[in-house]
C-alpha cells in the first residue's frame, strides 16, 4: 500500500518542479554570451541551495559568477524584474563566503555561505 501512494507523490512532485522552471526561465533574455532567466526564484535562499536551484532548472542553467552577477546589475533595467536587494553569485572567496551583489547600488560584499540569504537569477551560457 505504501508503495502505490509513492508513486502519485512523486509524479506530482515532477510536475510541480516542471512548472516551476518553465516559470522562473520564462522568456530569457540575452546579454552578451548569456541568457538570464526572466524571473527570480520566488524565495531568498543560502548560497548551497541557490546552487542546487539553479542547477535544477535543466541542462547548463547556473547561478552566474561574480564577473556575469555584476553584468546583470548593469543591464538590470533591459532584463527587468529585479529586486532592490542582494542576490548570489557562484564565486566564493573562501571555504565559508561568497560574493553577493546588491541590485540596489552594486556593490559586491562576501557573505557567509550557510548563513546569509539572498536572491537568486539563474544564468546560462549561450
Amino acid at each position: 500500500m505504501k508503495k502505490l501512494l509513492l508513486w502519485p507523490l512523486l509524479f506530482i512532485s515532477c510536475i510541480c518542479i516542471a512548472q516551476n522552471a518553465t516559470e522562473i526561465i520564462g522568456k530569457p533574455v540575452k546579454i552578451s554570451n548569456l541568457l538570464v532567466a526572466q524571473n527570480d526564484f520566488s524565495r531568498e535562499m543560502n548560497w548551497v541551495d541557490a546552487k542546487k536551484a539553479c542547477s535544477s532548472l535543466g541542462k547548463g542553467w547556473r547561478l552566474p559568477n561574480k564577473k556575469e552577477l555584476d553584468m546583470l546589475y548593469i543591464n538590470r533595467f533591459d532584463i527587468g524584474g529585479f529586486m532592490r536587494q542582494y542576490y548570489w553569485s557562484s564565486t566564493g572567496s573562501n571555504s565559508m563566503d561568497a560574493w553577493k551583489q546588491s541590485f540596489n547600488n552594486g556593490v559586491q560584499i562576501t557573505s557567509t555561505l550557510n548563513d546569509a540569504t539572498c536572491f537568486v537569477r539563474a544564468v546560462k551560457s549561450n
